[in-house]
C-alpha cells in the first residue's frame, strides 16, 4: 500500500514543539478527467519544513503530507491529460497565484504545499494526485535528484532576483554587481547560479569559508564572510573599479543588511529580501532613504513565474546544487539526519530523498 510521511502532533508551545515524523498507509489516488496520477521519484526539504515541526508556520496541517518539492512520472492520467503519461515532471510547489507580478491575486487561496492545511498535496508520497496544469515537463539534462532540488528554491530565486531586483527586465542584468548573502543555502545558491547565467557579477556572503570558496567555483566573481565586522569594506575592494557599486542586494537573513549595504548600494539600488532568519524585525536608516533605496519583499513566486524560471533552466543547462542525498521515505532516522544539516546550516545545496529510483535515478533522465 502506498505510504505518505505526515507530522505527529504532540503537546509543544510553538518554537518549544518539535513533532515527530509519521509514516502512514494511504489509498493510491485514481485521477479525474483533467488530473495526473505521479508516481515521485524525489523530493526535497526546505526552511520551510523545519519551521512546520516547530509549529512556527502558519496554516500547518497533521494529515496531509509534507514537502513541497518534487519530481516524478506521470503512471495514470484522466480522460482529458492523456499526452502527459510516461511524462516525468516537476511539481508546481504552490497554490492560488497565477500571474500578477504584485502578489497573489487572492492571498486567501495561496499556500505552498506540503503540510498545509489549505491544499492537501504534498511530495513526501508514493503517488501524488494533481491537476495536469500544475506540472511542468522536467528540463532533460537534471538528474532525478537536481529536478527535486528545483521547484522551491527555483522559483523563489527566480522572482527575486528577476522580477524584484531587475524589475522584471532579465535582460538588463549583464554587468551589474549582485551580492546574494548567505551562500550555501538552496535560494542563496539558485540566486547565484540565475545571476552568472544572466551574465551579473555575483558576490556572495557566508559565515564559513569553505562554502565561498565552493560558490567561487560556481561563478561567484568575490564573497566576504559576514562574521567580520567590516565585511562591507572588504566587498567594496573587490568590486570592479568600472562600477564600484552593487546594484542589487538578494538576501534572506535581514539583520543589518539594511545599514550594511547602503554604504554599497548605487542610488536607487534594490535590496530583495525573501526571508528573515536573524529575526522577525530590522531596521530602516535614514541612510537608505536618502539614497533612495529599494527595499523589496519577495516571496515565493507565481504559476507563469515558475514557468519561466524553468525554462531558463532548460536553456541554460543550470544544475541546481544537491547537499546530501538519503533513500527510502520510510528511512525515517536519516530523514531526520536532513532535518538537522537543515536545522544546523550544515548544507551546501538541497536536501533529497530518494522516494523510488526514475528509470535513470542518478543519471540523466
Amino acid at each position: 500500500m502506498p505510504q505518505a510521511l505526515t507530522i505527529k502532533k504532540v503537546d509543544g508551545k510553538p518554537g518549544q514543539v518539535y513533532y515527530p515524523l509519521q509514516l502512514n498507509q494511504v489509498p493510491k489516488p485514481t485521477p479525474g478527467p483533467k488530473e495526473l496520477l505521479v508516481k515521485i521519484h524525489t523530493a526535497a526539504l526546505n526552511h520551510r519544513d523545519v519551521f512546520i515541526r516547530q509549529h512556527l508556520y502558519p496554516g500547518i496541517s497533521f494529515t496531509s503530507p509534507l514537502l513541497a518539492d518534487g519530481f516524478g512520472t506521470v503512471v495514470e492520467a484522466g480522460s482529458e491529460a492523456s499526452s502527459f503519461i510516461g511524462k516525468k515532471v516537476i511539481l508546481t510547489p504552490t497554490r492560488g497565484w497565477a500571474s500578477s507580478p504584485d502578489g497573489p491575486e487572492n492571498p486567501s487561496k495561496f499556500s505552498v504545499i506540503g503540510g498545509s492545511a489549505l491544499y492537501d498535496v504534498g511530495t513526501a508520497q508514493d503517488y501524488v494526485l494533481v491537476d495536469a496544469d500544475e506540472v511542468e515537463i522536467a528540463p532533460p539534462h537534471l538528474t532525478s535528484h537536481e529536478a527535486a532540488a528545483l521547484p522551491v528554491v527555483g522559483v523563489t530565486a527566480w522572482r527575486a532576483i528577476v522580477t524584484k531586483g531587475l524589475n522584471g527586465n532579465a535582460s538588463s542584468a549583464a554587468g551589474k554587481n549582485i551580492l546574494v548573502t548567505g551562500i550555501g543555502g538552496g535560494v542563496a545558491l539558485a540566486t547565484l547560479q540565475f545571476g552568472v547565467a544572466l551574465g551579473s557579477n555575483v558576490y556572495v556572503s557566508s559565515g564559513d569559508a569553505s562554502k565561498l570558496e565552493k560558490a567561487k567555483a560556481l561563478g561567484a566573481k568575490g564573497g566576504v564572510s559576514y562574521k567580520d565586522a567590516a565585511w562591507e569594506k572588504q566587498l567594496l575592494s573587490q568590486l570592479p573599479s568600472s562600477r564600484p557599486y552593487l546594484d542589487v542586494v538578494v538576501d534572506g537573513a535581514g539583520g543589518d543588511i539594511v545599514s550594511k549595504s547602503v554604504k554599497l548600494l548605487r542610488p536607487g539600488g534594490v535590496i530583495a529580501i525573501y526571508g528573515m532568519t536573524v529575526g522577525p524585525k530590522m531596521d530602516w536608516t535614514m541612510s537608505a532613504v536618502m539614497k533612495n533605496i529599494d527595499l523589496r519583499g519577495s516571496t515565493m513566486g507565481s504559476r507563469a513565474e515558475f514557468r519561466d524560471m524553468i525554462e531558463f533552466v532548460r536553456k541554460q543547462q543550470i544544475r541546481p546544487v544537491v547537499s546530501r542525498v538519503v533513500k527510502g521515505l520510510d528511512n525515517i532516522e536519516a530523514i531526520n539526519d536532513l532535518f538537522e544539516d537543515m536545522r544546523k546550516g550544515k548544507q551546501f545545496g538541497k536536501l533529497v530523498i530518494e522516494i523510488s529510483p526514475s528509470e535513470e535515478a542518478g543519471a540523466k533522465l
